[in-house]
């Protein structure tokens, strides 16, 4: 991960349409798009849940995906793990950095058969400790999504990592809906993680549109991982809070754009500022005056252009005395007065 510029992650989670060449076409427009990176999720409905047809195992807050049983939904969205292999390879081809969400230990250890170059944990296994701490083990960078976290989750997790003498922890502000309403991102507390935990903080965004992701960058988000699919006519149980590629493409522009503004903190005297303060106040002769006569706040103003004394000087030099004649227009100097 860059230190010199925001991490862009698209999330390609469900958005593979069960079609291998769906996904890697996502892989290679993801690219185009101009993310950094390619982030799968790594299990399988018997990793992450029981076939149980009870109504623990049901659907039932109001989401779109209501009604469904959590093995079932799960079933129809992982990505299968002979995939895995393909879609790495894909992504090194176009020069994307390619890596995954684990759910359990097998996933993990068969994520690191792929030499996988960074681990996510997602908001919902942010309470899962013993998994972070096997991933943190594997000493690769660590991502944590806060979705569902309290102030404690978040210690836990990064003690976690630390445990396991891992300190490479970047924690994401996340909004753990689908989509996530605006008025719930709080993205004011990117900047406070960095300063309550000591980590990288960034932005795992589920709002709709690009407006997030822009102002997360501004406050300082190192990371935003975003929801990406090819094109929303696929469907699936994440396309309605995904962006396409234009979407992400037009993000990944305002991102950019968002750093360059941000830019350094600054004070120097460019060239471009010395050429500029042409245009700035000083003090002029503004009527033509002659030898003897006092300078008062009629014959002498602060006006543009930058030629004659500075501003603050006209306190002190009223009263004093023109010791040549000068002409409207002339800029001040002590040569003229005394």
């Amino acid at each position: 991960m860059s230190l010199n510029k925001c991490f862009i992650i698209a999330e390609l989670s469900a958005n593979h349409g069960g079609d291998l060449e769906i996904a890697k076409a996502t892989v290679r427009a993801a690219k185009k798009a101009g993310a950094d990176a390619i982030k799968l999720q790594t299990y399988t409905a018997d990793t992450i849940t029981l076939n149980v047809k009870s109504d623990l195992f049901k659907i039932s807050q109001g989401t779109v995906w209501d009604g469904q049983y959590l093995y079932e939904l799960y079933q129809k969205a992982s990505l299968p793990w002979d995939w895995h292999k393909e879609l790495y390879t894909e992504a090194a081809k176009e020069g994307l950095v390619c890596f995954s969400s684990p759910f359990d230990k097998t996933a993990v250890d068969f994520l690191e058969e792929l030499n996988t170059p960074i681990y996510k944990v997602a908001s919902f296994e942010i309470t899962d400790i013993p998994l972070i701490k096997y991933i943190a083990s594997k000493k690769k960078p660590i991502i944590i999504s806060t979705g569902i976290a309290t102030i404690e989750d978040i210690e836990l997790a990064i003690a976690a990592c630390k445990s396991e003498g891992n300190n490479d922890i970047t924690i994401l502000k996340c909004t753990s809906a689908y989509p996530a309403d605006p008025a719930d991102a709080n993205l004011i507390t990117i900047p406070d993680i960095v300063n309550k935990f000591g980590v990288k903080s960034g932005l795992s965004d589920h709002t709709m549109g690009i407006e997030a992701p822009v102002v997360a960058v501004a406050l300082g988000a190192t990371v935003i991982e975003k929801h990406f699919i090819l094109d929303k006519n696929i469907g699936g149980a994440d396309a309605h809070f995904s962006l396409d590629v234009n979407e992400f493409s037009e993000m990944v522009k305002a991102v950019r754009l968002t750093e360059q503004l941000m830019g350094k903190i600054d004070y120097e005297m460019t060239e471009n500022k010395k050429v500029s303060r042409e245009f700035s106040r000083s003090l002029f002769v503004v009527e033509d005056v002659k030898v003897g006569e006092l300078i008062t706040e009629k014959n002498v103003r602060s006006i543009r252009p930058s030629y004659g004394l500075h501003p603050k000087y006209f306190t002190e030099i009223l009263g004093k005395t023109f010791i040549q004649n000068a002409k409207k227009g002339t800029p001040l100097s002590f040569e003229l007065i005394k």
